[in-house]
């Protein structure tokens, strides 16, 4: 057989591939293979001829290699490589003259590929990883859901469960019965005994025996499918996925075949596998975005500069976005973010670049100034560090932020359903990619950067310790950013959510009264209201302007109430018409846990008479953006997201998801497993942490409070296999002083030590207008499952994320250089071995 000739010539074909592409590769190939039959030799020049066959294939290696990735293009079209895949795929394209199959696979085997990596250990014998809570029955898996965001298909059409018999002829010449599990027009999937060995790439003839005893259908030569996939079933059978190549143009059986499965599909059912994978992904997606407290920057490259251009907001992240406005509610984001920190930025290790950024404002005049300064450039200047940081942290505005930067690309803006075009005329309007104006504005953004405030009461304790001479405060004037005549646009869009937008408005009318010490008084009447906003028309146009902060009073609603003050409620303006009488509020918090009584007062009513109100629609300022951005942000997910689930009167840890990069959180979950098969994440926080600081705080928490935010410190002993003494953690309440130098020195020593900020949010209601086509797509064909599926998704009650803080913690802890660089030698070294396992969490 074809197959068992190309193993069996393996080393050859290997040998023939470093002469493929040479001008006398002919007479290189005669003289190898002169010792091979006809049938063996033909073989092997097929395997050349399909190595040298040109392809457009697109190559996303972000999250696959141990190199850092980047932007690379090549005539026109951009892929994502390190440096190792981006020389041999260069070195190919010179060998071949163009992009060949040979250069797409040669560039997936580099030896830093964590599946060849993971190949080569397991072939040696080092590594032989199991499912996670299992060693032969899957069902064993502990009881979460390890999520892959991103990580559903689009099925270009419908598929149906159908078995019928085949005849498979393949390129050996050999004719096999068989039978299909699913078909549809231009593929299908056949259950074939793995005695029978077929090869991704090939392609084989099938007849549809099952059908043509009841059909004239007109094949007696069959048609023509080239093997997608083989996917292993058991020691004995094997799925084979095939895709038709379309070469004999037949639209007789095409329309057949349309016909027959649209006829047939609620008989012998649609298969939603795709499906359901999806409302699955897709529901934790829409659960976490939303409650992230890292700001989403978009950088652009015009002229060779990267620059920030858009920010995405909610509203965990919204205050990190206002901090870096100033008085005249320019975003000074493009100064804190300027080309020299991002190539400083670009030069750090790792796929997901990350530096800490600590940030201070000085008042005067009523101007505010910025001060910033990352953790290198302070090291770069030892003589003023501690005078920035002592006098920094002395500061009410003194904040310390993580910045982590990946590439990303236009092209993960699109993400259609998982639904086929011929679903429904509504799945095929949703599955457009974006509109023009929206590509427009996308076109150039190469990178994305999130932005997350990690101050804490220890880092700012611990820094204003530090002793300085206050003399030479002007000499931090070298870190300032000066005023500038214009400020380069950035464009802020908020996430478009159903809870958010950012939350319902209900239409609602009745008296207002304004209050602004330099523009005096205005009266008018509200037009709706939200828990967090209001919208008011003015009885005589106004100049308020965007960021004005007014006191608002509302002398009707206050008679409905005395539990609640509301009058000299603080608001922000954050739009004004261009008639200049409607004006559009927010409530105004200086600190994210700060109460509003306004707030408090529309959620009430709300609760209490949602049956009452009329809900008012709002239009985005640019249809489908937020939509595009949310989708770039989906495909380079770099946090570990976990949900908590309400199960009974207690509250776990019910799903964890993994974006297209793991973070060590992930790395170190998944050492745990492969020392005890129960281990979840929840076992990292021990003696009741979690249910006395976590539990039970959550289930007084309401959905537009602030995130609780806890460090979790990790001590891992990486050789111990006892998974009790592999592992010491303590998790500690950022509003708390908590003093762990000793903790921390003694885990860097010899072991490797982690530090995790942790943000918990609680969630409102699922957003199931995100999942709605698909989750109705199922309820035609699986009201049951559909069910399931909501009533998994209704008991998340909680979403949390975990940010690895790990060198903000050496940094407080003024940790030795060279003890830093010894535990990062031995952290590269552990994640290795920790990759290799963490495929089997989310298979």
């Amino acid at each position: 057989m074809a197959e068992d000739v190309l193993i069996k010539y393996q080393s050859l074909i290997e040998e023939l591939k470093r002469d493929l592409g040479r001008p006398n590769f002919d007479a290189i190939f005669t003289k190898k293979t002169k010792t091979l039959s006809s049938s063996e030799r033909f073989l092997i020049k097929m395997e050349m001829n399909r190595l040298l066959q040109p392809i457009n294939r697109f190559i996303d290696l972000r999250g696959q290699v141990t190199g850092d990735v980047r932007a690379y293009t090549y005539n026109g079209k951009q892929h994502f490589m390190d440096e190792i895949a981006i020389n041999v795929f260069e070195a190919g394209i010179r060998r071949y003259k163009r992009y060949t199959l040979a250069v797409y696979e040669a560039v997936m085997n580099t030896e830093n590929n964590h599946k060849v990596m993971q190949r080569k250990a397991q072939e040696r014998g080092e590594l032989a990883p199991q499912p996670v809570g299992s060693s032969e029955k899957k069902e064993e898996k502990p009881s979460v859901n390890w999520v892959s965001f991103a990580s559903y298909e689009s099925r270009s059409e419908e598929r149906m469960n159908y078995s019928i018999k085949v005849k498979l002829f393949l390129p050996s010449g050999s004719e096999i019965e068989a039978s299909t599990s699913d078909i549809s027009v231009s593929g299908c999937k056949v259950k074939l005994y793995s005695r029978y060995q077929v090869r991704k790439g090939e392609t084989i003839r099938m007849r549809l025996m099952g059908l043509e005893q009841d059909f004239e259908l007109g094949l007696k030569n069959g048609l023509e499918y080239e093997v997608v996939a083989v996917e292993s079933v058991n020691a004995e059978l094997n799925h084979v996925r095939m895709k038709r190549t379309f070469s004999d143009d037949n639209k007789t059986i095409d329309e057949f075949l349309k016909s027959f499965i649209h006829g047939n599909k609620r008989r012998y059912k649609v298969n939603l596998d795709n499906t359901l994978d999806a409302v699955v992904v897709k529901g934790y997606e829409q659960y976490y975005l939303p409650r992230v407290a890292s700001l989403f920057v978009f950088l652009s490259v015009k002229d060779a500069r990267v620059i920030p251009n858009i920010v995405l907001s909610n509203e965990n992240n919204l205050n990190v976005a206002r901090y870096f406005n100033d008085e005249n509610r320019n975003s000074v984001l493009p100064q804190i973010l300027n080309s020299a920190r991002i190539n400083q930025l670009q030069n750090t290790p790792g796929d997901v670049k990350q530096i800490n950024l600590y940030c201070f404002t000085h008042t005067n005049n009523g101007k505010i100034f910025y001060y910033s300064a990352s953790e290198s450039e302070l090291n770069n200047t030892p003589n003023l560090r501690d005078l920035f940081w002592g006098f920094a942290s002395q500061k009410p505005s003194f904040r310390v932020f993580n910045v982590q930067l990946m590439p990303c690309s236009s092209e993960d803006s699109y993400i259609p359903l998982s639904l086929p075009d011929s679903a429904s005329s509504e799945v095929a309007k949703l599955n457009k990619p974006p509109s023009p104006r929206v590509q427009g504005i996308v076109k150039d953004t190469k990178y994305l950067l999130l932005l997350t405030d990690i101050t804490s009461v220890s880092s700012s304790d611990t820094l204003k310790k530090i002793t300085f001479d206050k003399s030479h405060v002007n000499h931090l004037k070298q870190y300032g950013h000066q005023k500038l005549r214009s400020y380069p646009d950035v464009e802020f869009v908020a996430l478009d959510y159903i809870n958010l937008r950012n939350e319902t408005r209900y239409l609602y009318k009745t008296p207002i009264q304004l209050e602004q010490e330099e523009k005096g008084e205005l009266t008018g009447h509200t037009l709706d209201f939200s828990v967090n906003g209001l919208q008011l028309e003015l009885a005589a146009p106004t100049d308020y302007e965007k960021g004005d902060l007014l006191l608002v009073a509302l002398p009707e609603l206050q008679k409905l109430t005395k539990k609640y003050q509301l009058s000299k409620l603080a608001y922000e303006v954050m739009a004004v018409s261009k008639t200049k009488t409607v004006v559009n509020l927010r409530t105004y918090k200086p600190t994210t846990d700060m109460e509003h009584q306004g707030s408090r007062f529309f959620n009430q009513l709300i609760e209490n008479n949602k049956s009452k109100l009329v809900a008012s629609e709002e239009s985005p300022k640019t249809p489908g953006l937020s939509t595009a951005l949310r989708n770039m942000v989906t495909k380079n997910v770099c946090q570990f997201p976990f949900y908590l689930h309400k199960r009974g009167s207690q509250i776990k840890v019910g799903a964890i998801a993994k974006g297209l990069y793991p973070s060590s959180c992930h790395l170190l979950l998944s050492h745990m497993a492969s020392l005890t098969k129960n281990f979840e994440f929840k076992h990292l926080i021990k003696h009741n942490a979690f249910d006395n600081l976590i539990g039970a705080p959550l289930k007084d928490m309401a959905r537009h409070d602030a995130p609780l935010q806890f460090d979790l410190f990790v001590r891992l002993q990486p050789k111990e296999r006892d998974p009790d003494k592999a592992l010491v953690t303590e998790l500690l309440d950022c509003k708390q002083v908590n003093n762990r130098k000793t903790f921390v020195a003694a885990s860097v020593r010899e072991d490797l030590f982690f530090a995790f900020r942790l943000y918990i949010s609680r969630t409102g209601r699922p957003d199931t207008d995100y999942i709605a086509k698909e989750l109705g797509y199922i309820s035609q064909y699986a009201q049951h499952k559909a069910k399931d599926l909501e009533e998994e998704l209704w008991s998340v009650i909680g979403v949390g994320d975990a940010l690895d803080i790990t060198q903000e913690v050496l940094t407080r802890y003024a940790i030795a250089p060279d003890v830093q660089s010894n535990l990062n030698k031995r952290k590269v070294l552990w994640s290795k071995t920790a990759q290799y396992q963490l495929g089997n969490l989310f298979e």
